[in-house]
């Protein structure tokens, strides 16, 4: 893994960090192999269950969370480096993977930081974040999924006058719209990220695996499909050793002890 992204793990969560704090953490081709990398390691632990996503400011007069694609890069010649085959932009935006990701912004996510956001599952926010699409400023459009995640995640009106004209706007707004979980205060940004990765890991993380494949799907699939999805997977998860645990707890009222199988 490259030093443009730390990973590290506590427990049942991992942590990666972009950092790249002198460049506003802008992806370029390290960035998108370390961010892979990261995921590969959080999606082949069996001990990983969640992973929370953030990245490093230190330095930065205004905190930048990702400023997107490194313009330095793409006007080298470096263009293509920005993605990877399995995960698209930043190797991570059109990422497969079963694994939940809780994204801790801090500052601005603009741009392909903003499409990085909103690949996410769940975000956290400091109460300084703001997020945009501002590639119509530069004659460009977002490349990244932006187009069809934004208005998925804040409606679609709302969504055309952030993408038409750029603006970005505050963390209070995207909490507001559904974009974000919780927006606070700088300083408790990462204890509130892994409070929350903590409380979806006091559940069965073979449920929870099953039933984010089944949310995600349910915004462009058929009903019959997703009856069918639920179907599969709710008979797996029955026949697994965790819904033997879980129930065995239940009923002799003590906390279950998840081995994710």
């Amino acid at each position: 893994m490259s030093n443009a992204v730390e990973y590290r793990k506590e427990g049942h969560v991992g942590f990666i960090t972009l950092n790249r704090p002198e460049a506003r953490n802008a992806v370029n081709g390290d960035v998108a192999q370390g961010l892979e990398a990261a995921i590969d390691s959080v999606e082949s632990d069996d001990e990983v269950w969640v992973s929370v996503l953030a990245a490093n400011t230190a330095g930065q007069e205004r905190p930048v969370f990702c400023a997107g694609a490194d313009l330095k890069a793409i006007n080298s010649g470096n263009a293509a480096a920005l993605n990877t085959p399995r995960g698209g932009f930043a190797g991570f935006v059109y990422r497969t993977r079963k694994k939940p990701v809780i994204a801790a912004v801090d500052g601005l996510a603009t741009a392909g930081g903003c499409e990085i956001v909103l690949a996410a599952d769940l975000v956290v926010a400091s109460s300084r974040s703001a997020f945009g699409l501002a590639e119509a400023k530069r004659n460009l459009i977002a490349g990244a999924g932006g187009l069809f995640r934004l208005p998925r995640a804040i409606g679609r009106t709302v969504a055309m006058e952030a993408i038409l004209t750029g603006d970005p706007f505050t963390a209070e707004r995207a909490w507001q719209l559904g974009m974000v979980n919780s927006v606070v205060a700088p300083d408790q940004l990462m204890d509130a990220a892994s409070s929350l990765a903590a409380r979806i890991c006091a559940a069965a993380p073979l449920a929870v695996w099953a039933s984010r494949e089944i949310v995600l799907a349910s915004q462009y699939e058929r009903d019959e499909v997703l009856i069918d999805m639920t179907n599969r997977a709710f008979g797996a998860i029955l026949a697994s050793e965790d819904t033997k645990e879980g129930l065995t707890a239940f009923i002799e009222k003590r906390p279950p002890n998840w081995k994710g199988r």
